[in-house]
C-alpha cells in the first residue's frame, strides 16, 4: 500500500511549521522536567520503507515522587516527535502490556500509516513506572492508578502544551490510539478524556483486562488437566490446533461465497460449526488427528468462557475461529497465564495485592484460588481507594455520554482469533452500546471485526489496514467509514503457501460481514459487506 504524504490535509487542520527544536529543552510545565531535545534528520527512521521526515524528539518525565509503601521512586517518562512540517494535528500513542517502557512516539497503527510520518504531533509515555517495576509497581496504589488512566490526564495537558511551544498554536485536532492496553487505554480515554480529544482508535482493546487475567489463569488450570506435566503446549499441540482448524474451515469456509481458507461469515459459523460433533474424537491414543473426550472437554469449556466453582461468568467466551493455529495464540492461551496474567493479577489487579515472589508465578497460577480471585478485581480497601475494575475499565462503556457530548468519533478493530481479548467481548459491548442509544451507536462509534487475525495483529489474515486516515476523515469530513481495507503482510511466514501476497478483504462495520461477489478472488473489491442495518448519511 502506498505510504501517505505529509502534505494530505483534510480541510479543518492548519499546517505549521516546528520553530526551535532545541529551545524545546527549556519547556517549562507544572511538575515537568525535559532532559532532552534535539533533532532527528529525515530518513532515519522508516516506515513501511518510507522515510520518516525531519522532527523533534522531546524526552522527559513528570510527577516524580517516591511510594510511602515500597519507597520506589516512579515517575511517568515519556517522549514526544514534534515534525518539521506540522499537519496540524496531535497523537497520543497509547502503549500496550504492563507498559513501564517509552516506546518510540511514531503513531504507528495496524501495520499502516504512522502518525509521525504523516504530520502528526505524537507523544508517548510509561505510564508512570519503569519497566524494571514490572509488575511490582502495583503495589503502589498511585502507580495503579497512573497505569489504569491517569497517566494519560497528567501528560495530556503537557503535550498540548509541548505543542504549542513548537508551533506557536495549539493542535486544531487531537486523536487517541493504540493496541492490546493501549487499545483499553484508548477506549478509557473515550469515556474520561472526550473533552481532550476528538478522534479514538482502538485495536484489540482489553478493556475488560482484570476480568481477562482472572480468566486466562483458569484456562492454564483447565489446560493443565490434559497437559504433560508442566508444559500446557502439550495439552493441545500445533498438529491438534490445526485439526480444530480444518473442522471449522470444513464447515465454515464456504459460507461467505467463496472456499478462501477465511471464515468472514462468522456469526452463521456459530449455528452451523458443533465443536462436539465436527472435530474427531480419538477412539485410541493421542495421534494428532485427533482429540481425546478429555481434551475436547477443556476446549469446550476455554472457548465457552471462565467461570467460578458456582458457574458465575468471570470472562467472555470466545468464538471458534481457524486462527487459531498461530504461534501467537498458543502463546497466550499456555505461556502468559503463568507469568504475564499471574503477575499482573497478584500485583496490580487484586486487592490487597497477593504479591507473589516472581519466582513462583507458574506454580501461583496453578493454584490460585479463583472465586477469590475473581471477587478481588472488584474490591477496594482503605490503601487501595478504586478496584481494578474501576481505575482499569472505561466508566462509561455502555453508553459514551461523554464522547456523544463532545462530538467525537471512535473506531474499534478486534481480531476474531485473539487469544487473549475475545471479539465476542467487543461485540457484546457494542451490542449494547447500540442498544442504550437506540440503534444509532454507529452515528460515533463503529467496529471493525478481522477474520483470522490473533492479538493486535499476525495469523492467517489480512491483518494490515490504514484506519487512522479514515478517523480523520470521519472527525474533520464528516466521512463516516463504510468499511476498511485490509491487505496481508508478505512477511507473515504464517500465510498459507497458496494465498496471494497481494491478498485484500474488506473488514465490514459490525454486524456486517464481507460476501464474495465475483471477480478476482484475492481483491477486496470482489466482495461486498452484507448483512449490516440500512445505511445512513455520514456524519
Amino acid at each position: 500500500m502506498p505510504a501517505a504524504e505529509a502534505t494530505d490535509v483534510p480541510a479543518g487542520a492548519q499546517p505549521g511549521v516546528l520553530q526551535d527544536c532545541e529551545a524545546l529543552a527549556d519547556f517549562a510545565f507544572e511538575n515537568t522536567v525535559i532532559t532532552s531535545a534535539e533533532t532527528v534528520p529525515s530518513g532515519e527512521l522508516t516506515n513501511r520503507g518510507e522515510p520518516i521526515g525531519e522532527h523533534c524528539k522531546v524526552t522527559g518525565h513528570m510527577n516524580e515522587r517516591v511510594s510511602p509503601v515500597d519507597q520506589q521512586t516512579y515517575r511517568i517518562g515519556f517522549e514526544m516527535r514534534l515534525p518539521k512540517d506540522w499537519n496540524g494535528r496531535y497523537l497520543y500513542q497509547a502503549n500496550g502490556g504492563l507498559d513501564g517502557t517509552v516506546v518510540p512516539a511514531l503513531g504507528t497503527v495496524g501495520g499502516g500509516e504512522s502518525g509521525l510520518q504523516v504530520g502528526m504531533a505524537v507523544i508517548s509515555s510509561d505510564a508512570g513506572h519503569s519497566s524494571a517495576q514490572n509488575p511490582t509497581f502495583g503495589v503502589d496504589p498511585q502507580a495503579r492508578l497512573d497505569y489504569g488512566y491517569q497517566a494519560v490526564g497528567a501528560l495530556t495537558p503537557t503535550a498540548k502544551s509541548l505543542v504549542e511551544a513548537g508551533y506557536g498554536r495549539g493542535p486544531d485536532y487531537s486523536y487517541m490510539t493504540g493496541g492490546s492496553n493501549g487499545g483499553r487505554h484508548t477506549m478509557v480515554g473515550a469515556s474520561r478524556y472526550a473533552d481532550e480529544y476528538d478522534g479514538f482508535l482502538a485495536v484489540a482493546p482489553g478493556f475488560n483486562l482484570p476480568q481477562a487475567a482472572v480468566a486466562q489463569v483458569w484456562g492454564a488450570q483447565q489446560w493443565a488437566t490434559v497437559a504433560d506435566g508442566t508444559d500446557l503446549k502439550t495439552a493441545l499441540t500445533q498438529d491438534e490446533r490445526q485439526v480444530v482448524a480444518d473442522a471449522i474451515l470444513s464447515r465454515c469456509d464456504r459460507l461467505d461465497g467463496l472456499e478462501d481458507g477465511m471464515v468472514q461469515a462468522s456469526e452463521r459459523c456459530k449455528k452451523v460449526f458443533r465443536f462436539e460433533r465436527d472435530v474427531p474424537t480419538c477412539d485410541a491414543e493421542r495421534d494428532g488427528t485427533c482429540l481425546t473426550a478429555e481434551q475436547k472437554d477443556v476446549v469446550a469449556k476455554v472457548f465457552s468462557g471462565a467461570e467460578t466453582s458456582t458457574g458465575e461468568s468471570i470472562y467472555s467466551s470466545f468464538p471458534y475461529d481457524p486462527g487459531l493455529t498461530q504461534a501467537g495464540w498458543g502463546n497466550w492461551k499456555f505461556d502468559a497465564p503463568l507469568t504475564r496474567d499471574s503477575s499482573a493479577y497478584g500485583y496490580i489487579f487484586g486487592t490487597p495485592p497477593d504479591a507473589p515472589a516472581l519466582e513462583t508465578l507458574p506454580d501461583y497460577a496453578l493454584n490460585l484460588d479463583i472465586d477469590q480471585a475473581a471477587q478481588s478485581i472488584y474490591q477496594s480497601d482503605g490503601t487501595y481507594t478504586e478496584s481494578a475494575m474501576e481505575f482499569m475499565t472505561p466508566p462509561e462503556l455502555d453508553r459514551m455520554d461523554s464522547l456523544q457530548a463532545e462530538g467525537g468519533k471512535l473506531m474499534v478493530i478486534h481480531g476474531a482469533a485473539d487469544g487473549v481479548f475475545s471479539v465476542n467481548d467487543t461485540a457484546s459491548w457494542y451490542e449494547r452500546l447500540d442498544k442504550a442509544n437506540q440503534n444509532k451507536a454507529e452515528d460515533f462509534a463503529r467496529y471493525f471485526e478481522v477474520p483470522g487475525m490473533g492479538h493486535v495483529r499476525g495469523g492467517v489474515a489480512t491483518d494490515q489496514y490504514d484506519a487512522l486516515a479514515s478517523l480523520v476523515g470521519w472527525v474533520e469530513q464528516g466521512s463516516a467509514p463504510q468499511q476498511l481495507t485490509a491487505w496481508v503482510n508478505p512477511a507473515n511466514t504464517e500465510l498459507p503457501a497458496d494465498w496471494s501476497t497481494e491478498r485484500s478483504r474488506p473488514l465490514c462495520v459490525y454486524p456486517a460481514t464481507a460476501r464474495y461477489q465475483s471477480g478476482d478472488p484475492e481483491s477486496a473489491s470482489s466482495f461486498r459487506c452484507t448483512g449490516d442495518k440500512p445505511q445512513k448519511a455520514d456524519r
